[in-house]
């Protein structure tokens, strides 16, 4: 039988203890408590001081690019308010020469026209947003007829353009560009309605009326303006609103799967090809190296492939052109010329043409995205007046 210890007084059961421990020897330190973990508003409040204060740090950066972006909008919409109205003007001024010489006049308007573009062009120059040309040399043939067929990123894909012709001889003065309605609503709307550039409207349940405007259009404003080039984006729409209808169709047909660029439309190429491809005696088309006819114009005689590549695959709207807020920017263009006589005209035949041109273009995309340089594609280089070959 144990017997339990009575209890004593206080200090005694200190002095017991006090003994205990130094039987024991020396304590062991203990490990200090963990942290609290830090309620979720805490740490919310924790992240957004740190979120302040890189806000901060960019803030003088970002002050600059807002300053820069209103100084140059209040540029433009001045230089607008002044460039546009003389050109309209100028356009009203001169409508007796019309009557009397209207080869001059539209030779004129087109010199003024050039000049707008120009305007244009050196917004994005301002910006540090410049073009680099690879490819087939179409300077050489600017004095012929000619049909660009572009790939169609962007808004910006227009104003890309009017910087690579600006060098190009009189082709922006005797240009007449193919783009979507809504530009007839830009500032530059009245310029082009003047010039007579054709507005197209998108979709399908608009589709075979337009085709037929157009063609009448171009009967009635194309040669008697003096106009030589067409510029057209044969996608029909910008990549980001059709690759996905695009891509469906393909896999419905068998045809090529396209990240890069789409599947183009048939129509308004054919158009353009039926309308303006002028005819040898044996009805094959006449263009490229073929002897010149009696007529006086030689009808369009190149068809180049024109592919617009953004690096990063981060396509520049006209607002970006505008404002100018991105980073200088080189936008790569590549050219490769065919002789019209080379291209078929038949439906079937056109549209598998059209096809191989742009899975072409998806390769060269895809390659320049990957390395960040153009390179060649598995294609035999056409002959062409003083090319430079394909890089």
């Amino acid at each position: 039988m144990t017997a339990t210890p009575r209890p004593g007084p206080p200090a005694a059961a200190a002095a017991a203890a006090q003994h205990r421990a130094r039987a024991a020897g020396p304590a062991l330190p203990r490990a200090p408590p963990p942290a609290p973990t830090p309620a979720p508003a805490e740490k919310d409040r924790t992240d957004s001081n740190v979120r302040m204060a890189v806000t901060l740090e960019e803030a003088p950066w970002l002050g600059w690019i807002l300053v820069k972006a209103l100084m140059r909008f209040a540029f433009m919409v001045a230089n607008n308010l002044v460039a546009i109205p003389s050109y309209i003007c100028y356009v009203i001024m001169l409508q007796p020469l019309r009557v009397l010489d209207s080869k001059r006049f539209w030779y004129i308007e087109g010199i003024m026209y050039k000049w707008l573009l120009g305007m244009v062009a050196s917004w994005g120059w301002y910006a540090g947003y410049t073009v680099m040309e690879w490819g087939e040399d179409i300077k050489a043939i600017s004095k012929d007829e000619a049909v660009m067929l572009v790939n169609h990123q962007a808004t910006g894909d227009v104003c890309t353009l009017m910087m690579c012709l600006q060098d190009k001889g009189l082709v922006v003065a005797q240009i007449m560009w193919l783009m979507d309605h809504i530009f007839k609503y830009t500032n530059f709307g009245i310029v082009s309605l003047i010039h007579g550039d054709f507005f197209i409207r998108q979709g399908k349940s608009h589709r075979d009326q337009q085709l037929v405007f157009l063609k009448k259009h171009l009967e009635n404003n194309y040669r008697s303006r003096g106009r030589k080039w067409i510029v057209l984006f044969p996608e029909g729409g910008f990549l980001r609103k059709r690759r996905e209808t695009s891509q469906t169709f393909a896999k419905k047909n068998n045809l090529p799967f396209l990240t890069h660029v789409t599947l183009p439309r048939i129509g308004a190429t054919k158009i353009i090809l039926s309308a303006l491809v002028a005819r040898q005696e044996n009805g094959s088309p006449a263009g490229g190296d073929t002897k010149e006819l009696d007529s006086k114009s030689k009808g369009l005689q190149w068809v180049i492939d024109t592919t617009i590549a953004y690096p990063k695959a981060e396509p520049m709207d006209i607002q970006t052109w505008i404002l100018g807020y991105r980073k200088p920017t080189v936008t790569h263009v590549h050219y490769r010329v065919f002789p019209v006589k080379d291209v078929p005209l038949e439906t079937d035949d056109l549209t598998d043409w059209l096809y191989q041109r742009f899975t072409e273009k998806e390769d060269l995309l895809s390659h320049f995205y990957e390395t960040g340089t153009q390179c060649p594609v598995t294609y035999i280089p056409e002959a062409t007046p003083s090319s430079k070959g394909v890089l």
